[in-house]
């Protein structure tokens, strides 16, 4: 099983992962993570075989990918715990991650837990829906200090239409759950495993999220989450302090009804400030109060954001949270949308071109884990180091490396490796010719 020699540290971090696994997967798991570097053309597991050498024992590493579904927790707490935050965590005292969902496009009818879904991205064909998966995906929002906010993607929930679960397999034990509930289990575990860190949590998320199950799992596990409000939102002001001798429970909910309409249509009590967000000072005009919220279970902090198109209502539930903070996480969100399409593109989620349901879950997070150990070993490395633009003199020398800039600056420090090795010691011409030969399967 010959396979591409990986850098030091990214050889480690897989060491790392595969010591969950049985002793008889741990080769092969290394083998499909350089496979899985390496792939080119349309991305499926065939792909990845290839590029690892890997052909006579091709049948195990299915297998294999259904086993990184039943341990996909396990091995996401390593990815956080020993790889992402030893890395890349600053002095901050507060951890921010993103969640969002995203569908994945499948063809063929035997493909399991596929079902058509509302397309997010319609494009030039203008297609309402699309057949393939939805993955309810949770990432870490990593401030760099040079690059902005990069998004790690950590850990992902199947999401399966309540009619699509009764056709799979019964042996499975699938139950129906529907996104709201899938990612209160994402925040329930990233509670769990980050609890020991001593470190504010935060959550931001589409305001479809922004709801009962969500919210309950968060305010449960002291996460603060950050998100949009829904204009018609039913706020109701802030309970007064108790009289003296009053009795009873003291009231969670105030008298009194708030309308976002109303407060965005007052002239007065607008304040302008300028805010950091998407790496450029932009000035903004806003407003601020205290409200409390039955989704939330209590009191949570709204933000009213003057836009040219209208304005926005955001809240979180941290009452003492900032203006700055909460406009700076609703910013940073997008990393994840660039996560996404970093994921689709450079890596080529969805295309495995697999039929069982843990194997599609399996190839997935094997894709989310890929990116997140490319940026971790990039992380500290400087852009001069990444890409070469000299070649491309249209292209601007200060942008900072895409995620496949980082993707082929891996790869180039593979075959360094592997040319040394092959220039070296005895038996050079042999290694020499064999390089060649793996070098043109490789581009033809």
């Amino acid at each position: 099983m010959p396979s591409w020699p990986l850098p030091p540290e990214l050889s480690t971090w897989v060491v790392t992962l595969a010591a969950v696994l049985d002793a008889r997967q741990r080769q092969r798991f290394a083998a499909l993570v350089t496979g899985l570097l390496f792939a080119r053309g349309r991305r499926t597991v065939t792909a990845w075989l290839r590029a690892a050498g890997i052909a006579a024992d091709f049948r195990p590493c299915y297998y294999l990918l259904s086993s990184l579904a039943r341990w996909a927790d396990e091995l996401a707490r390593l990815v956080l715990l020993r790889i992402a935050l030893p890395v890349a965590a600053g002095r901050s005292d507060r951890l921010v991650f993103g969640l969002d969902d995203s569908p994945t496009r499948r063809y063929g009818p035997c493909v399991e837990g596929a079902g058509v879904h509302h397309n997010p991205t319609p494009g030039p064909a203008d297609a309402k829906f699309v057949y393939g998966h939805v993955w309810v995906t949770l990432a870490w929002l990593a401030p760099h200090p040079l690059w902005g906010v990069i998004a790690p993607p950590l850990l992902a929930r199947l999401y399966v239409r309540r009619k699509d679960v009764g056709e799979l397999p019964p042996w499975y034990g699938w139950a129906f759950r529907t996104k709201l509930e899938l990612a209160a289990e994402l925040v329930r575990w990233l509670a769990r495993w980050t609890r020991w860190l001593k470190k504010r949590l935060w959550l931001v998320c589409d305001g479809a999220y922004a709801k009962r199950p969500l919210l309950r799992a968060a305010r449960h596990e002291g996460v603060t989450v950050v998100s949009r409000l829904r204009r018609d939102a039913a706020l109701r002001t802030v309970p007064g302090p108790r009289r003296p001798g009053q009795r009873g429970r003291p009231a969670t909910y105030g008298p009194g009804r708030i309308s976002l309409a109303k407060r965005a249509g007052q002239r007065r009590g607008w304040r302008a400030e300028e805010f950091v967000l998407y790496g450029e000072a932009v000035a903004k005009r806003y407003k601020t109060f205290l409200a409390t919220w039955r989704p939330a279970g209590g009191v949570i902090r709204v933000v009213l954001v003057r836009e040219p198109a209208g304005w926005l209502a955001l809240f979180s539930t941290d009452p003492g949270a900032s203006v700055a903070d909460i406009l700076a996480a609703v910013a940073d969100r997008f990393a994840v949308e660039q996560a996404f399409k970093d994921l689709k593109e450079v890596w080529g989620a969805g295309q495995q071109q697999v039929r069982n349901l843990y194997a599609n879950v399996g190839a997935y997070h094997l894709n989310l884990w890929a990116a997140t150990l490319v940026e971790a070993w990039a992380w500290r490395r400087p852009g001069s180091s990444l890409v070469d633009r000299r070649g491309c003199p249209w292209d601007d020398p200060t942008r900072r490396p895409s995620h496949a800039d980082r993707r082929r600056a891996v790869q180039r420090e593979c075959l360094r490796a592997e040319f040394r090795a092959a220039t070296t010691g005895r038996g050079q011409q042999r290694k020499t010719r064999c390089l060649a030969r793996r070098l043109l399967r490789m581009v033809a």
